[in-house]
């Protein structure tokens, strides 16, 4: 486990942090700039001194201010990330890759395969895109054979081509490594594509932790993690492709969903978003439409968004696995449709909704399967 509590007081910011999380995977801290995300890497890192806290990863107890322990950055032995990859300028790729690393060869080669560096070991940073800086710089952390790995919005001085090419490189890590990530972000696509766990920060403290989807589904937290973007966050399994339109299936508890053409082998697991606003609803199975994705379930919850709108929780799931969905319709149309929590309702979703490079788009998962 990964247990984290520190308290501080930073001119008038004050940092009241306290959250555990499971050590396999990756922990994303969700929340707008200034919330305190950075405070608490560096709490980590050991380069903020809590007044009060302890902070523990995989059963080694790194701060503890009950027991005086406060151990130096350097005894850590964490690896950080930071926006910019802060490379040394006068050494090549693998001068850089090299520095501070501990382990043979063997672990080295793999790291270099992760990241797809092989082909840039003789340049210097110079002449290195954005996004090839990043992977020497997440490279170099891992070289140092750490115990977590934290990564401060790495991918924040990037356009969003940089962006799309670095993605998949972390999310191997995730799938290859037995490393721990902390991994800092304001932008919910990456904590989508990227996080197993959420941890929702606002104002110094933890607003809410637990499972992606199960976070990103709730209303509650509507004004924390966004509103425009908005929507639920669905786990499913590619089942099946329709190459003559285009199309591939995938299954969830409760039904399956049609998307564009994934080139993917059948049975990857995938995680994709469905957004509010990308929703319809109907109060009768739907007849004659070219949505190809309609599922029966019942409103959960609802509440206000603007004067106008509202925002309905709806369940599409099975009794014993429930699915929730979001869906932003007009209050007119709650009030037009008869819509109660409890009552029946029929969630729409547009194939093309869920089209690459949406917000929706599905994401692989890694190998194993979700049932």
């Amino acid at each position: 486990m990964i247990e984290f509590e520190a308290e501080q007081a930073l001119g008038d910011f004050r940092l009241a942090a306290r959250f555990t999380t499971p050590s396999a995977g990756i922990t994303a801290l969700f929340g707008r700039s200034g919330a305190g995300k950075t405070s608490i890497v560096n709490a980590f890192a050991g380069l903020l001194t809590p007044s009060r806290g302890r902070i523990k990863v995989r059963g080694d107890v790194l701060f503890d201010s009950s027991t005086g322990i406060n151990l130096p950055p350097e005894k850590r032995r964490l690896g950080y990330v930071f926006q910019d990859g802060r490379l040394f300028p006068h050494y090549s790729v693998k001068g850089n890759l090299l520095y501070g690393a501990r382990g043979d060869a063997a672990h080295f080669n793999q790291v270099v395969e992760l990241l797809g560096l092989s082909a840039l070991l003789a340049r210097r940073p110079n002449d290195l895109s954005g996004g090839e800086k990043q992977r020497v710089a997440i490279g170099r952390a891992l070289l140092a054979n750490p115990r977590l790995l934290l990564m401060d919005e790495p991918l924040a001085s990037l356009d969003a081509a940089r962006k799309a090419e670095i993605l998949p490189y972390i999310a191997n890590l995730r799938d290859a490594l037995d490393v721990p990530i902390v991994y800092v972000s304001h932008a919910m696509d990456e904590v989508i594509r990227l996080a197993d766990t959420l941890v929702v920060v606002d104002a110094g403290s933890v607003a809410a932790v637990g499972p992606v989807e199960e976070l990103t589904s709730r209303l509650d937290l509507r004004p924390l993690t966004g509103r425009f973007e908005a929507g639920a966050v669905l786990r499913a399994v590619l089942r099946g492709h329709d190459k003559a339109y285009g199309l591939s299936e995938l299954a969830f508890p409760g039904g399956r969903l049609r998307v564009p053409f994934l080139d993917l082998p059948l049975g990857t697991a995938l995680r994709l978003r469905v957004r509010a606003r990308d929703v319809v609803l109907a109060t009768a199975p739907p007849q004659d439409l070219s949505i190809r994705n309609a599922f029966a379930g019942r409103v959960v919850e609802i509440r206000p968004d603007e004067p106008a709108l509202m925002d309905l929780r709806l369940d599409i799931g099975t009794r014993d696995e429930p699915v929730y969905l979001w869906a932003r319709v007009t209050k007119r149309a709650v009030e037009d449709l008869k819509l109660k929590v409890g009552g029946p309702v029929h969630a729409l979703v547009k194939t093309v909704a869920l089209d690459r490079p949406s917000p929706g788009y599905a994401h692989p998962l890694g190998d194993s399967e979700v049932s």
